[in-house]
């Protein structure tokens, strides 16, 4: 008779998360994936379903992280260009730091393309992150910390596409210097 392997199914989607943050979705085997979740492949068709299903899963993860740190950034009582050049700054250090670049970006070029469930994760995603941006644009500029005729959707939408050449420039170049300086001046354009 088979037995059941019990596990932390959070923990799970957690390090299956890592897998396809690596190698992608096509590159991430399900051996692969099984022993970085420490199951065995019925366990995960059992609870989770296919590889498929786990990917969705675990895009949605990554997305609920980065929608609960932008929650905790907007209710800080700090002034808001402060957070916002914080999350800037955040934002490179964690371009020049991760290996495998931003696993939103990754999906959206990957999967989001072929996968309904993928894409509309990640649109909500993107959604969230520009409403966030606008926030803090918004209370910037109340605050007087931003002198600007632009509207903060526009400089959200800007920073949101912005940040994501960032990625793509670390990928090929790999020179930290060069986002860095691209990131202090888009933080000296913005606090003008």
């Amino acid at each position: 008779m088979a037995r059941n392997v019990e596990f932390n199914e959070a923990e799970a989607i957690q390090k299956a998360m890592r897998v396809f943050w690596e190698k992608g979705y096509h590159g991430a085997s399900l051996r692969d994936l099984t022993t970085a979740m420490q199951i065995n492949s019925s366990s995960l068709y059992n609870t989770i379903g296919d590889k498929e299903e786990l990917f969705v899963r675990c895009v949605q993860h990554y997305t609920d992280l980065r929608k609960q740190d932008w929650q905790l950034r907007l209710a800080s009582e700090r002034p808001a260009l402060e957070v916002l050049v914080e999350y800037i700054q955040c934002a490179v250090d964690i371009i020049i730091a991760e290996e495998n670049s931003c696993l939103a970006i990754k999906a959206a070029f990957e999967m989001a393309t072929s996968d309904e469930r993928v894409r509309a994760i990640l649109k909500a995603d993107s959604e969230y992150g520009e409403a966030f941006l606008r926030e803090l644009l918004r209370k910037a500029v109340a605050q007087g910390a931003i002198q600007t005729e632009e509207s903060p959707e526009l400089l959200a939408d800007y920073f949101n596409s912005t940040w994501k050449g960032w990625h793509e420039s670390y990928i090929l170049h790999k020179d930290p210097i060069r986002i860095k300086k691209m990131a202090q001046y888009f933080i000296k354009q913005i606090g003008k």
